[in-house]
């Protein structure tokens, strides 16, 4: 079985996940991994996938990117198996008035201490500038990270928070 890393951009519209779900469920891909947004206007779409062969993937999804209003690739990648969590789970807030550098900065912070951002979502409305992020960080460094945190937002002028991530409920 092929493992295929796909990505799906373009203006959104209704239906997109549906199309792109339909064609891959005919060809008999499953979906692992997936997520999707909204970004202003414009859909975004990764997702893995294992079965077919990357080009028959392709050719199925090229009617959906004819007219130009989406872009799909489609790449194979080599399956990492079960992986367990580098570290512990910590959800990152970030809020305050736009400015340049703010997920570069805080992003920093976190890798430099031995973390790793594992989903990052910002949202920009009017001035405020809010960032999400879901990060491992090495077991008992959350209080050491969340000093330089701080540190890092007060000279950027916004607030943060860092707080132990939820385990998912199944």
């Amino acid at each position: 079985m092929n493992e295929l890393a796909i990505t799906v951009i373009g203006r959104d519209r209704p239906g997109i996940v549906a199309d792109v779900a339909e064609v891959l469920a005919r060809l008999g891909a499953n979906l692992t991994d997936s997520t999707m947004t909204r970004l202003r206007g414009h859909f975004a779409m990764t997702l893995i996938c294992v079965g077919p062969a990357a080009a028959d993937v392709e050719a199925a999804l090229a009617p959906l990117a004819a007219e130009g209003q989406l872009l799909a690739t489609v790449r194979a990648v080599t399956p990492d198996g079960q992986t367990t969590p580098a570290g512990e789970p910590y959800v990152m807030a970030v809020h305050g008035a736009d400015r340049m550098g703010i997920v570069a900065a805080m992003t920093r912070v976190l890798t430099d201490a031995g973390g790793n951002v594992t989903d990052l979502s910002t949202r920009l409305t009017g001035s405020l500038y809010v960032v999400v992020a879901e990060v491992e960080l090495p077991p008992g460094s959350a209080d050491e990270v969340a000093g330089r945190l701080a540190r890092t937002a007060a000279e950027l002028g916004v607030g943060v928070s860092l707080r132990p991530a939820d385990t998912d409920l199944l």
